[in-house]
């Protein structure tokens, strides 16, 4: 599985326990998925391409 996938579940996992009327799980699967995102998006800006043209 792809690290990038992994936000996405925790958002979908976010939907699923507000639906679920559980709110404090909610916004911690939220919140560590928000932070999740960022950090690989940090990884990812930070890196150069190595173009060859």
């Amino acid at each position: 599985m792809s690290m990038l996938v992994l936000p996405f579940v925790g958002f979908a996992g976010s939907a699923v326990a507000i639906l679920a009327g559980r709110r404090g799980i909610a916004l911690g699967l939220w919140l560590a998925s928000l932070v999740g995102t960022l950090a690989l998006f940090a990884a990812h800006a930070t890196s150069t391409l190595q173009l060859d043209f």
